[in-house]
């Protein structure tokens, strides 16, 4: 019994895994380990009984946690999007765009994948829409069947680490930071992450052509009368796009000096990227709208289609990450206004009805309850594991590990990646990050780099063979049987599981790059994020005497602190030293009051009652 006393945390994490193992729910196990080692300590005198006294108290802080209110609202937001059919005309317009070129097809997944990652936040409606969309059309024109698995899996991916994602949400809270500066520090990974899977598809493109082959002319449906594709027009409209947003970012600092009436030398690099994608994108939305309404004729269809079917996910991603990075609304805030803002489009675009409505309400509302169950039975295991030392186990543990943070960096990564074949990423930051946290806190590593890190790494728990969830949702709508094209009249083989395993493989490598990218380079998070401000305390110290020798040169009735102890009315107050220095305190003089007073009048004037000591 004493060495179980004795080592009471680590059996507690081994009673955990054996519970996971054992294959009961993860919030049930971890609320049963929580419990059963709960009343083991007491009875052995671990820890007292008035330890568990304190979880309905941390029950009721889960509940009013408003920063959780994010996730059910952009849950929400997701699943009408994805029921609306944004993603099959989104898919259907891309895919038109970038058919003409090898690889076109698998570019256009990419890079929805990226526009629904920044408008859902959900993987399983990403990978789920462009399974059903996409995965056909690349089976009909010759494509790979590994990599058509693949990079539609993968893409549905982006949905947890590029903004809003929930993931970062529950990061964020688990690590006490903001999930706005989590957001910002995402932000560029996110899109960097997309744009090597970019570049693995162009790769395939130049030496292994047949794996990606273009589009046949006669699947390309945006043409003009005169047989011509239309994309003059959508080059000039894109450029004169990309003029007014290198513009926008180039002038940054002189918009916020206009319109906050003060200087501003610099802005935040994600407020850049938002602010010119927006200016661009509204002045090509004028454009075609102007060509539309007065019938011009000057855009091609290609570039109508392009521009109009763009503009409803640009604006959405504005209003939510937008209004979150300009610090005008809260990320819950700003997961209500997307929620709505998805509603009143689905309804616009004549897709939403009650029932589709009701299917999203219902989907919403299970995720959330699983999200809420998981928090539970963690917080019930966590407040026990911390009665019991855990935290200083675990910190001992990886504090001990050589090559100082580098080291704790690697092995942190490792064990995750490992973890992540068996949880996925509520359960892994529900049980792990909380240990991880602190010790990374105290090993000086910053909170918000360390918290994209670990989403960057915990999105190959959805590629993992053989558990990885994006590779379930892809096999539940990718064909399993024998089927006749109804375009091209031909019969189409199946795609089997082990297809859809081998096409994870590469993106799951390209994932580990992007760690390692991460771990090399940290400015790529932290470069996103506001600087912090230095306030020099001296400074501030001498300017406070100055205004106070300015108002009358003593503690006269003018003075709101009153007369020093043992002076009068009206006597004067010593002059602040030329130089601007700060003032020697009398080392005879008792040690009662100062700056580290509990009254800071007091404090005040035996500061000053000292200067003359100091002459």
């Amino acid at each position: 019994m004493e060495f179980i006393a004795t080592n009471f945390a680590p059996i507690m994490f081994a009673g955990l895994i054996c519970f996971l193992l054992l294959g009961f729910p993860v919030a049930f196990s971890l609320g049963a380990a929580g419990l059963i080692f709960g009343f083991m300590g007491i009875e052995m005198g671990v820890f007292p009984s008035s330890v568990m006294a304190w979880l309905p108290q941390r029950l009721i802080g889960i509940m009013a946690n408003d920063t959780l209110l994010a996730v059910p609202f952009f849950t929400l937001m997701g699943l009408i999007l994805e029921r609306s059919g944004m993603a099959e005309d989104l898919l259907d317009t891309v895919g038109q765009v970038f058919g003409p070129i090898r690889g076109g097809l698998a570019l256009a997944v990419i890079f929805v994948g990226a526009l629904l990652a920044a408008t859902t936040g959900v993987v399983a409606a990403s990978v789920i829409s462009m399974g059903l969309i996409s995965l056909p059309i690349m089976l009909r024109y010759g494509y790979d069947r590994p990599l058509s698995a693949g990079v539609i899996a993968a893409s549905g991916t982006l949905a947890q680490i590029i903004p809003p994602s929930l993931v970062l949400i529950l990061m964020a809270d688990q690590l006490g930071k903001s999930v706005g500066d989590m957001y910002k520090g995402a932000f560029i990974p996110g899109f960097m992450l997309m744009g090597l899977y970019v570049l693995w598809v162009v790769l395939l493109a130049i030496f292994k052509p047949k794996m990606v082959p273009a589009l046949p002319i006669e699947a390309r449906i945006y043409r003009e009368a005169n047989g011509n594709g239309g994309y003059m027009s959508l080059a000039v409209v894109m450029g004169l796009s990309t003029i007014v947003a290198i513009f926008l970012a180039e002038h940054m600092p002189d918009l916020h000096t206009w319109w906050q009436g003060k200087e501003v030398l610099e802005v935040a690099t994600d407020e850049k990227i938002v602010t010119a994608m927006c200016g661009g994108t509204f002045i090509a939305f004028v454009m075609a709208s102007i060509n539309r309404i007065f019938k011009l004729g000057l855009l091609s269809k290609l570039a109508e289609r392009v521009t109009f079917v763009l503009i409803p996910p640009l604006l959405l991603i504005f209003l939510v990450l937008g209004t979150i990075f300009l610090g005008i609304a809260t990320p819950t805030e700003g997961g209500a206004m997307g929620a709505m803002a998805a509603l009143i489009m689905g309804f616009a675009r004549g897709r939403l009805n009650m029932n589709l409505l009701t299917q999203a309400l219902g989907s919403t509302t299970r995720l959330a309850c699983f999200v809420m169950f998981i928090m539970i039975g963690a917080t019930t295991f966590s407040l026990v594991f911390q009665a019991a030392d855990g935290p200083k186990w675990v910190e001992h543990l990886l504090t001990g590990l050589p090559g100082g943070q580098v080291g704790f960096l690697i092995v942190v990564n490792i064990m995750i990646f490992f973890l992540a074949f068996f949880l996925d990423y509520f359960e892994l930051s529900f049980i792990v990050v909380p240990l991880l946290g602190p010790v990374a806190e105290k090993m000086g590593i910053d909170l918000i780099w360390f918290g994209v890190l670990l989403a960057v790494n915990m999105q190959t728990s959805f590629m993992h063979p053989p558990f990885g969830f994006a590779l379930f949702f892809l096999r539940s709508v990718a064909p399993d049987k024998q089927y006749v094209d109804k375009v091209t009249h031909k019969v189409i083989e199946p795609v089997t599981t082990m297809q859809i395993y081998k096409g994870a493989v590469p993106f799951v490598l390209i994932q580990l790059v992007m760690v390692g990218v991460l771990i090399a380079f940290p400015g790529i998070v932290t470069g996103a994020l506001d600087k912090p401000v230095a306030v020099d305390v001296n400074k501030i110290d001498s300017q406070l005497q100055d205004q106070l020798n300015d108002a009358g040169g003593g503690y006269g009735a003018d003075n709101p602190f009153g007369a020093p102890e043992g002076g009068e009315e009206g006597s004067s107050a010593p002059e602040a030293p030329k130089d601007g220095s700060q003032p020697a305190p009398d080392a005879t003089a008792p040690n009662t009051g100062g700056y580290g007073s509990d009254d800071p009048a007091k404090a005040l004037q035996e500061s000053l009652n000292a200067a003359p000591a100091a002459k």
